[in-house]
């Protein structure tokens, strides 16, 4: 067969694994090649090559596939080396709950604590898998031998998981005799990962692995938290409740419980926006200011704490930052010469601050608007003036970085980061990336607003990301609260708009592996009528039919 990489093709003997394509063009390539794609399909080295010439494309932990897969498998690593120092340990467990920083926060179950001692020799034992290059192996079994394989293992989030499965069979991998489920490709074997670090942090550990951006460097571990308190917060009220994975929400939805947890779910978000409307009014603060990441749900966010404050006495007056763009034709540009609609350059911070330091001070501004279309700031009579009871709620990406508000007096400023972050994981050992969630609202709000394709929206979602690598993440510690807007109930509302637009992603579209793996991923999960969600809900920013204007 003939292989062809970047214009380079070689030939390979029929019975060839993808391996040996693996080896034989490894030296064109600056990190470890851990996955090939051929066409729209994702393959494992150890699989065989198809009877056929072809060209592949190679991925390495660079790109984001093989990043996750990487990550996967120092989990599964991980995983194996844990049972075997604790395996003797009654009710012995690991979760792995979600990210912080560049890491993932797991936590143990049964008799034992997370000690620098375990960690360490966890750490030694992981080393020696490393050494010895162990296979991992996979191998296809009928989904009701998986039930009961985990349920013998005592992995009953998995057991769950795959009761709800309508497919007829399940991949298990293996590492010897160690066995487990995870969603989404491994490594050959174990000598391919390296790079990773136990820490010890909270009541649990941090799991850190290298960054796309330096593959074969584990970053320094930078504690976060704020981060950490609201989303074990949020987690530990999952677990609480008994929906701390997809099996157990499934469990719910076919109980008929759907109504109570939506209706509970809505009661603690509201409460945590009158507890922040509390707080402003006690220490009368005349500014808030908001910021978050795409779709998380920032508008619904605002609209409801306005009428918590209105509910205390205080008047509010919304302000969206994207108001105060400069004239596109001065906005930046990235390296590829497109817009740069993400940089803080975009924004007229002299005319903000000016503007907002009028209104403390008790003048009267008129208040641009800015046209998407023309890409121009335009004036309509939009005039504004603060009461003595009065307080100004600014939403946008940079109102938590200090060159925002320069100029503003810091005393009057009330900061709130919120974000989506995933309440609950697909099991155990499988997490939701916030990501994820986040990506499949903005796929269904960009649809209905505006038109575009779920193509579209995966397409642009890389440079997303980068602006709030860039913009966003690196201030969210200097809020003053931060709030989570995922509703553990969303995902299977969200299923019922997005499975259809995913579908309309073609195999031949560069776009067509991501919709795939979320189409898999969504496939976990039993839907809920989008009828039982309340109008005001911050989902209804993302699928419409909300009584706020969000639109």
């Amino acid at each position: 067969m003939k292989i062809t990489v970047n214009g380079i093709t070689k030939e390979f003997q029929p019975g060839a694994l993808y391996d040996d394509v693996a080896r034989a063009f490894q030296d064109t390539m600056p990190h470890d090649i851990l996955l090939i794609q051929a066409g729209s399909r994702l393959c494992e080295l150890n699989r065989p090559l198809p009877d056929e010439d072809m060209e592949v494309k190679l991925i390495t932990a660079a790109d984001k596939d093989g990043q996750m897969t990487y990550q996967r498998s120092v989990i599964f690593m991980m995983l194996r080396a844990f049972y075997h120092e604790c395996g003797q340990v009654k009710d012995f467990g690991v979760y792995i709950d979600y990210t912080l920083g560049h890491g993932f926060y797991c936590f143990l179950r049964g008799d034992i604590k997370p000690t620098a001692n375990l960690l360490a020799r966890v750490t030694a034992r992981m080393d020696e898998y490393r050494d010895e290059k162990l296979p991992i192996t996979k191998k296809s079994i009928p989904t009701d031998e998986a039930i009961h394989l985990f349920h013998d293992y005592g992995m009953h989030s998995k057991e769950k998981l795959f009761h709800y499965r309508m497919t007829s069979r399940v991949n298990v991998y293996s590492i010897g005799n160690f066995q487990d489920y995870f969603f989404g490709y491994m490594v050959k074997d174990t000598g391919y990962l390296r790079y990773y670090k136990l820490i010890p942090y909270g009541k649990g550990f941090v799991l850190m692995m290298p960054t796309l951006k330096e593959p074969e460097k584990v970053p320094e571990f930078v504690p976060f938290d704020k981060l950490y308190h609201v989303q074990k917060e949020s987690s530990q009220w999952a677990h609480n409740l008994g929906v701390g994975n997809v099996g157990e929400l499934n469990d719910q939805i076919v109980a008929g419980h759907t109504d109570e947890l939506i209706l509970l779910q809505e009661a603690i978000f509201e409460k945590q926006i009158g507890n922040i409307a509390a707080r402003i009014a006690d220490k009368k603060k005349k500014i808030v200011m908001i910021a978050g990441p795409s779709s998380s749900g920032k508008t619904t966010f605002s609209r409801r704490l306005s009428i918590q404050l209105m509910a205390l006495g205080v008047r509010p007056h919304p302000i969206s930052v994207d108001n105060y763009f400069r004239d596109r034709i001065y906005a930046p540009k990235d390296e590829n010469g497109n817009y740069d609609f993400e940089s803080i350059q975009c924004v007229d911070i002299e005319l903000f601050n000016k503007d907002m330091n009028t209104l403390l001070e008790g003048g009267t501004i008129e208040l641009p608007r800015y046209n998407f279309v023309t890409g121009k700031r335009e004036y309509k009579g939009d005039f504004m003036k603060l009461g003595e009871d009065d307080v100004l709620v600014i939403e946008g990406i940079h109102c938590l970085n200090d060159a925002m508000s320069y100029a503003l007096p810091a005393e009057s400023r009330f900061r709130i980061y919120i974000s989506a972050l995933t309440q609950i994981n697909v099991d155990s050992h499988n997490r939701i990336p916030t990501t994820d969630a986040r990506l499949i609202r903005r796929m269904i709000r960009d649809n209905r607003t505006r038109g575009y394709s779920a193509k579209n929206t995966i397409g642009m979602w890389p440079n997303v990301r980068r602006g709030e690598d860039r913009n966003i993440f690196p201030y969210q510690e200097s809020a003053d609260v931060m709030i989570n807007s995922s509703m553990i109930y969303e995902l299977p509302v969200l299923k019922i708009f997005a499975t259809p637009l995913l579908f309309q992603i073609k195999p031949t579209d560069p776009e067509f592996q991501e919709a795939k793996r979320l189409l898999k991923f969504l496939d976990y999960f039993l839907p809920i009528s989008p009828e039982l969600i309340p109008n005001n809900s911050i989902i209804r920013e993302f699928i419409g039919g909300s009584c706020l204007d969000v639109d």
